[in-house]
C-alpha cells in the first residue's frame, strides 16, 4: 500500500497567544524539520502569535493547492476574530506566499519576503543543475548537501547553533523531495497582474551576498509589481540570512515601521 501523502500545517514554536496579530511564516525548501524554523522566528514571540508552514517532505502538491491550503489554515487559525495578520515567506516559501496572495489580495494585512524563490527560472545554470539531480546517486547526493552550504549561508556570520541546524536541515531532506520541489520551482510562474492588487504594505528583503539566487535583483523587480512597497538590502548577508547571529527580523520589522506597536500608534 502506497504511503500517505501527509498535508501541510501549522507548526506552533513558541506559546500561542490569540489575543496578538498573527504571523505566519513559509519557510525555505529544505526546511523539513522544526529547529531551523525556531531559530529564524526567535523573538517575533514577544508581539505576535507565530506559526510556521510546515510542508511535510512527503507531500507534493501544486502551488494552486499548497496557496489553498495556506489559506485555509490562515483562517483556521483567526478563528472568526478579527486580527492583524502579518505573512513572511523565505526563499521557496515566497513563491507559496506569492501565489496565495495572487488567489486572495486580501487575505494578509502586511507581507514580507525574504530572498525570493521567484527569480529561480531566470537562472539558466540553477535550471539545468536541478535537471541532472534525479540523475546523481544518492551518495553524492548526501555529500553535495554538505558542500551546498556556503552557497547558503554566511558561515561566518552564524553561530555554532545556528550552523548545526542549518546542515541537520539540509541533510535531512530526502533526495525525492528536494527533487520535487526543485521541479515546483522550475514551474513557477504567478499571474503578476493579480500581485498588483495587494495594496496592503510590503517589505521586500534581498541579501547582497546572496551565492543561490539574485535577491537584490528580485526585491527590486517585485517592488515594480506591489504598489506599496519598500525594498531592504542587507548588505553584508547570504541567502539564509534569518539566522544568521547580527540579523533580527523582529528589529527588522520595527526599524521599517512594519511591526504591531508602531501600526496601532500610527
Amino acid at each position: 500500500m502506497a504511503r500517505r501523502q501527509q498535508c501541510p500545517y501549522f507548526f506552533t514554536p513558541f506559546q500561542s497567544d490569540g489575543d496578538r496579530p498573527l504571523f505566519v511564516f513559509l519557510p525555505g525548501m529544505d526546511e523539513t524539520g522544526k529547529e531551523l524554523m525556531t531559530l529564524q522566528v526567535a523573538g517575533l514571540e514577544a508581539i505576535f502569535d507565530v506559526r510556521c508552514f510546515v510542508i511535510p517532505a512527503e507531500c507534493f502538491d501544486s502551488w494552486d493547492t499548497l496557496a489553498q491550503q495556506l489559506i485555509a489554515s490562515i483562517k483556521a487559525a483567526l478563528e472568526n476574530r478579527p486580527r492583524q495578520v502579518y505573512l513572511c515567506g523565505e526563499s521557496f516559501g515566497t513563491c507559496v506566499g506569492l501565489t496565495a496572495l495572487a488567489q486572495m489580495p486580501e487575505l494578509v494585512d502586511r507581507v514580507i519576503l525574504v530572498n525570493s524563490a521567484s527569480s529561480f527560472h531566470r537562472l539558466p545554470w540553477l535550471n539545468f543543475g536541478s535537471f541532472l539531480l534525479s540523475w546523481t546517486p544518492q551518495i553524492l547526493y548526501d555529500v553535495s548537501s554538505v558542500l551546498a552550504l556556503p552557497f547558503l549561508a554566511q558561515l561566518f556570520r552564524l553561530s555554532p547553533t545556528a550552523c548545526k541546524a542549518l546542515m541537520k536541515s539540509a541533510q535531512d531532506a530526502p533526495k525525492q523531495t528536494a527533487e520535487r520541489r526543485l521541479e515546483l520551482l522550475r514551474k513557477f510562474n504567478v499571474d503578476r497582474t493579480k500581485l498588483q492588487k495587494v495594496t496592503q504594505p510590503v517589505l521586500l528583503i534581498g541579501s547582497q551576498h546572496d551565492h543561490l539566487l539574485p535577491s537584490v535583483e528580485e526585491a527590486y523587480q517585485l517592488a515594480t509589481v506591489f504598489p506599496h512597497s519598500r525594498v531592504l538590502i542587507l548588505p553584508e548577508s547570504g541567502h539564509a540570512c534569518l539566522i544568521e547571529s547580527k540579523i533580527e527580523l523582529i528589529k527588522i520589522l520595527q526599524a521599517t515601521n512594519f511591526s504591531p506597536s508602531v501600526d496601532e500608534d500610527s
